[in-house]
């Protein structure tokens, strides 16, 4: 079994770009069946990291394997 905070040592890295994007710093629950629905992520621009309430919601479906250390994601960017 994985607990929550296990989640807040793992870096995010996304696949698609091959970029880090910062640790998990919040979840979304289902409130329906209680399971994970995306973890959130601080959210990046060019110059600096945004404030607290600028996050990227990375769906569960997106998640593609949660290793020792990290988290990768699949998050196509809109870019």
């Amino acid at each position: 079994m994985v607990k929550a905070s296990d989640f807040k040592n793992k870096e995010v890295i996304n696949l698609a770009n091959n970029e880090k994007m910062g640790f998990v710093t919040d979840f979304e629950i289902c409130t329906t069946n209680g399971e994970i629905a995306a973890i959130l992520v601080p959210e990046k621009n060019k110059i600096f990291i945004s404030s607290k309430n600028s996050l990227t919601r990375i769906p569960w479906a997106n998640i593609s394997g949660i290793g020792e250390d990290i988290i990768l994601v699949n998050v196509q960017s809109d870019a």
